[in-house]
């Protein structure tokens, strides 16, 4: 996966934490676990988009 993919996810997961955050779903505290979970389900979403879209690929 390219830098550029990996900064959107990074970018996306950072944006969704903040508004968790924002309105008392996340503590500031538990940042690091849900951020995690956050973002490797960002990635996967992606990675599995990607495959799915490869030519050749169903």
């Amino acid at each position: 996966m390219g830098s550029k993919t990996d900064e959107l996810i990074l970018k996306t997961a950072k944006e969704i934490v903040v508004k968790f955050i924002e309105v008392g779903n996340i503590s500031p505290t538990s940042f690091h676990d849900h951020f995690r979970n956050i973002y490797k389900t960002i990635e996967k979403s992606v990675l599995e988009t990607a495959h799915k879209t490869e030519p050749g690929k169903k």
